[in-house]
């Protein structure tokens, strides 16, 4: 049976088998899911709803190809602000999460503060976006931008 031990999720084999599986296909039936991780449907079920209730299972999506649904430029953004307090953060943060284009966003140690992921359908809607969005956030001392050449490893599943 699983238990919380503190904040963490105390993991059996088959636990991670399920994790495995479901990030290969999180659409498989729990039918399926329990013959490839060799249980039965009551086990296997009630082992996913635990992994949801516990927070390990945050949710389900679909994978998106950028490029196909005409999102064809993407740009790494480093971003260093003015002022490390509080009040600061949170303005950036939520500045961040306002706006749609900004995929990821990272707050680091040390320099830059954040490394943001930007997607945009062209560059000169990424210059629209720079000049006009991201230039304004409040508490912002500089923008750097790279270009992504290309993606050698995304949305790799966690190895559990």
């Amino acid at each position: 049976m699983l238990g919380l031990f503190g904040r963490f999720l105390a993991m059996d084999a088959i636990d991670k088998k399920i994790l495995a599986e479901l990030q290969r296909d999180g659409r498989q039936s729990i039918t399926e899911l329990a013959e490839r991780v060799q249980l039965s449907l009551s086990p296997c079920h009630r082992r996913v709803r635990a992994l949801e209730a516990s927070g390990v299972i945050e949710g389900y999506h679909a994978v998106i190809n950028a490029k196909k649904a005409g999102l064809g430029f993407e740009a790494l953004l480093f971003v260093t602000i003015s002022r490390s307090d509080s009040s600061t953060f949170a303005t950036v943060e939520q500045q961040l999460a306002d706006i749609p284009e900004v995929v990821q966003a990272q707050r680091l140690f040390g320099e830059p503060d954040y490394l943001v992921k930007v997607v945009t359908r062209s560059l000169e809607d990424y210059q629209r976006l720079f000049d006009e969005r991201l230039t304004g956030i409040p508490g912002v001392e500089r923008l750097r931008s790279t270009l992504v050449m290309r993606n050698v490893v995304s949305d790799r599943p966690l190895p559990v």
